[in-house]
C-alpha cells in the first residue's frame, strides 16, 4: 500500500527516523523503551511499549536496510507478531507542481502466526496487516502534512 503526502521525501524520512517524532505521530506508540543513538543503522535494535487493540505489548524494531530518504527495511517483532517492514520513499510532482512523496509500506510474513488456543488464519493475519499498514500511513501523511 502506498499514500501520496505533501511533504518532500527529507521531511518523511525525518518523520520516520526521529524516534521522538515518530512517537508523535504514530497514536499506537507509547514510549520508547530504551535510548538510541543514530537511528537507524543496520543490525541495530529499538523497543517501543506499543497498543495493540486493547493490549500494551512490546514492538521491537531491527533495521535490515537504510538507503536514506529512498528505503527503510526492517525486521519487526509485535508481541506474538513478526514481519518484515519496508518503508520506500519516491519523490512525486503534483498537477500542481507541489513536491510530495509517494510513501510504500510493505509487510512480510507468514500465512497463519500461532496464538493461545490456536492461530489466526492467513485471512485474519491479512486483515491485522492491511489496517497496520493503513493506520501508519494516515497517520504519516497526517502529521507530514500538518508539521511541513
Amino acid at each position: 500500500m502506498s499514500a501520496a503526502i505533501g511533504a518532500n521525501r527529507a521531511r518523511v524520512w525525518r518523520a520516520i527516523t526521529d524516534l521522538a517524532e515518530r512517537i508523535r505521530w504514530d497514536e499506537q506508540m507509547l514510549a520508547l523503551l530504551e535510548p538510541v543513538e543514530s537511528y537507524p543503522q543496520v543490525g541495530q535494535q529499538v523497543s517501543w511499549r506499543y497498543r495493540l487493540g486493547t493490549v500494551s505489548v512490546v514492538y521491537h524494531d531491527r533495521p535490515t536496510e537504510v538507503v536514506p530518504q529512498e528505503r527503510l527495511r526492517s525486521r519487526v517483532h509485535l508481541g506474538l507478531f513478526h514481519f518484515d517492514q519496508t518503508w520506500s520513499l519516491v519523490s512525486e510532482i503534483s498537477k500542481s507542481d507541489i513536491e510530495r512523496t509517494r510513501l510504500g509500506l510493505q509487510l512480510s510474513t507468514d500465512n497463519s502466526i500461532p496464538v493461545i488456543g490456536g492461530t489466526i488464519d492467513r485471512f485474519g493475519v491479512r486483515q491485522i496487516a492491511v489496517e497496520y499498514v493503513d493506520g501508519r500511513l494516515r497517520s504519516l501523511q497526517k502529521w507530514c502534512e500538518s508539521h511541513s
